[in-house]
């Protein structure tokens, strides 16, 4: 499907972030840089993006988010046999993303500085590992924006599901009810729930009955206290080990387990898959999970569309 720009701010009047707008964002850049790496080096590398995260399933109806968000992060999938496997093309990728996101999110108040690239992203494949690009905004309207570079050309969809493989084995190590929960910081607890209620969200289409009956309210609590704030430490720490007893990340591979099982791809070694796996998504899990993940984009579009009328592009 496509997803258009609008005519539109980034930022709403009372500071929250326009999740569709940010999401076509990293769309338009992408595009375009392919565009200039074929006007300026002669290069063919079609790449795509989109936003990463699973704030925009809960946003307002316009796609506003609901919360200020402040880490702006997008995932982009990139061509292999491509011109992209030279390190000094991929350098100049690099450094066409870094020129495009100041200039792109200098229009919208963000000031975007000390560009790191090339980490290795943990739980991405060991030959093709997934890299990060991120810079931090001087003005401190946002944090950062940080970018995952993704091998295999794929959908933003397919690239979203896969990436939830990453996701998962992270929180299987941060909870791991083998071990005593340990002791963080607030803002580390708060950022891990979060990606526990992104998790669920992008999964709920998949997860088993049974544990989508046991998850439910658990994940309508938290997503409550988010609403709300969720900013004493107590209820941090509250939820937190609420939801590390609950071992909600191992219905969340339950999910994926098995169908990718059947097409002999094991979840918990993706590290060791083949790399032109990386980004693969059996068809079971697409027809499950691709529908819903378009529903909110569709949504935001059409009542934008409503205020806004007709769709443009940004450059």
């Amino acid at each position: 499907m496509e997803y258009k720009i609008l005519p539109g701010h980034l930022y709403s009047q009372n500071k929250h972030i326009n999740l569709y707008y940010l999401h076509n964002l990293f769309r338009e850049i992408a595009a375009y840089i392919s565009v200039q790496m074929k006007e300026l080096y002669n290069l063919d590398t079609p790449i795509s993006a989109g936003m990463w995260g699973g704030s925009y399933m809960v946003a307002l109806d316009d796609g506003e988010a609901r919360t200020n968000v402040v880490r702006l992060y997008s995932i982009v999938s990139l061509p292999q046999n491509s011109p992209l496997d030279e390190k000094e093309n991929f350098e100049k990728l690099m450094q066409l993303y870094q020129k495009n996101f100041k200039e792109v999110f200098g229009r919208y108040g963000l000031d975007l500085v000390n560009p790191i690239w090339g980490e290795k992203i943990p739980y991405s494949n060991k030959i093709r590992p997934t890299t990060a690009l991120q810079m931090w905004d001087a003005k401190g309207r946002a944090n950062y924006v940080r970018a995952f570079f993704v091998w295999n050309k794929a959908s933003w969809e397919e690239s979203i599901i896969y990436d939830m493989i990453r996701n998962i084995k992270t929180l299987k190590e941060l909870l791991n009810i083998n071990t005593r929960p340990p002791k963080k910081e607030s803002s580390e607890l708060k950022f891990l729930l979060q990606d526990v209620l992104i998790t669920y969200v992008t999964l709920r289409a998949a997860l088993t009955p049974d544990f989508a009956e046991h998850a439910e309210p658990i994940i309508n609590n938290l997503f409550e206290q988010f609403i709300n704030g969720l900013h004493s430490e107590e209820s941090i720490e509250e939820q937190y080990h609420r939801v590390y007893s609950s071992a909600l990340a191992y219905g969340f591979e339950e999910a994926l387990l098995g169908p990718y099982k059947k097409e002999n791809l094991d979840i918990r070694r993706v590290e060791d898959w083949p790399v032109e796996k990386i980004n693969y998504v059996p068809q079971e899990l697409k027809e499950k999970l691709i529908p819903a993940l378009q529903a909110p984009w569709k949504k935001f579009h059409m009542n934008l569309e409503k205020k806004s009328g007709k769709a443009n592009s940004i450059n």
